[in-house]
């Protein structure tokens, strides 16, 4: 087939495929084997006589087109004839090396399960999972297909985000049942207790019992609002809210809300919000996060303290933060405070009443209202959570203000860690 109605072939099944739908793997494994055949046929074409004039510019640039698209893919490709690299891209280069053309596939890509994928490869294309190729966290999809003429086509997609992605379920999955599996099974050793007439004939021991089941309940019940709560925010996540909201009476319904927890900790809240401030929000999960933040430091600040509660209008936005005097959280905990159930003494926050899904859901709030959550604290110190929202009007007066870099540590109040806006 000559070497033009080839190309036009392969481009005319690239854009038939654009039209119909098809998936960006599809249409990029499509073109990488059209680009190899294309290269197949051009080496399979007959012998002419040598032209003695010079090559005409068309002729020139057709020769040309098929390695400049294989440079054009994103993946790492690579096309492989005797075991020997005949042609690899970009891609391929900045993660192999520079030096793999006309190199052993075998030492190419130096993994114990590539040369057996290679081998593997049949009508069918043979597939495996390569982890630790270049970076050792990261995972590879390697897919071998055989072509006509002896060549095979090597792709190398990197997989490393999905892996994380399931990973991150996997966990969460496992933290949220063993998170029910507790008060569960205290409730079925208490209702058992119960049922035994010795014990539960006692009315000192079935009231306290009762107490422990009601506690137990409630623990179940906060766990599974948290759960529900979460699910909610990153439903929306992408539906950015718009409604300019005083922040001041945000800031006096999340102090409200909490009133009976500051009485029974003795402790007071401190509310210092500029005059004028405003935010563009969603008002429910505005005030959930303030209520969270509050919570925390009501549980980890010193019995009897002050909380520190202020609101400032600052370039474009206003940041809201809570303090509180309680004893600090060592730096290497902070990067992980926004994990879904990650504690940094999880006994005591199971005994005060806390899920681990706190500052998940203030994270996420953050996210979904594109600003910004910072932590900073040190041991002794306390702990200061600053949650930086954007002004009604600010989108288009500063722009979104989150992808701006977090302020430089200067070592003074501990380690700052802050979440971006994805």
């Amino acid at each position: 087939m000559p070497r033009p109605l080839l190309l036009l072939l392969m481009i005319g099944a690239v854009a038939a495929a654009l039209l119909l739908g098809g998936t960006l793997p599809a249409l990029t494994g499509g073109a990488v084997a059209g680009i190899a055949l294309a290269l197949l046929a051009r080496d399979a074409e007959p012998v002419r006589p040598r032209r003695t004039g010079p090559r005409s510019p068309r002729r020139a640039e057709e020769i040309a087109v098929a390695p400049e698209l294989l440079e054009a893919m994103g993946d790492p490709v690579l096309l492989v004839r005797e075991r020997r690299v005949a042609l690899a891209n970009a891609a391929a280069r900045a993660l192999l090396g520079p030096h793999i053309a006309g190199e052993d596939i075998r030492l190419a890509i130096r993994h114990p399960v590539a040369a057996e994928v290679l081998d593997r490869a049949g009508a069918a294309p043979a597939d495996a999972e390569l982890v630790g190729l270049g970076q050792h966290d990261r995972r590879w999809r390697m897919t071998v297909s055989r072509l006509p003429g002896g060549l095979r086509l090597v792709r190398l997609l990197d997989v490393s985000d999905r892996a994380a992605a399931e990973r991150m379920r996997t966990d969460f999955v496992a933290n949220a049942s063993h998170e029910l599996r507790t008060p569960l099974a205290t409730l079925s050793g208490f209702v058992e207790t119960l049922e035994d007439p010795a014990a539960g004939g006692n009315p000192a021991t079935r009231a306290r019992f009762l107490a422990i089941m009601g506690d137990e309940a409630r623990r179940m019940r906060r766990l599974v609002d948290d759960l529900l709560s979460l699910s909610r925010i990153e439903a929306d996540r992408f539906s950015v809210p718009d409604t300019p909201l005083p922040l001041a009476p945000l800031v006096a319904e999340a102090v409200a809300d909490v009133a009976r927890a500051l009485e029974a900790r003795g402790a007071t809240a401190e509310v210092r919000v500029d005059q004028g401030a405003e935010v563009a929000g969603d008002r429910g999960q505005l005030v959930q996060a303030l209520r969270n933040l509050l919570d925390n430091a009501i549980k980890y600040g010193p019995p009897g303290g002050a909380i520190e509660v202020t609101g400032r209008i600052t370039d474009g936005h206003v940041a809201v933060a809570v303090r509180d005097r309680g004893e600090g959280i060592a730096p290497e905990h902070l990067p992980r405070l926004t994990e879904r159930f990650y504690r940094v003494d999880p006994g005591r926050s199971r005994a005060l009443g806390g899920t681990g899904l706190g500052l998940a859901i203030v994270k996420h709030v953050a996210e979904r209202h594109r600003g910004r959550l910072l932590i900073e604290s040190a041991p002794g110190e306390g702990t200061t959570v600053t949650l930086q929202l954007p002004r009604p009007l600010s989108r288009k007066s500063h722009g979104n203000f989150a992808g701006e870099p977090a302020s430089p540590d200067d070592g003074s109040a501990g380690r700052r860690f802050g979440e971006f806006t994805e």
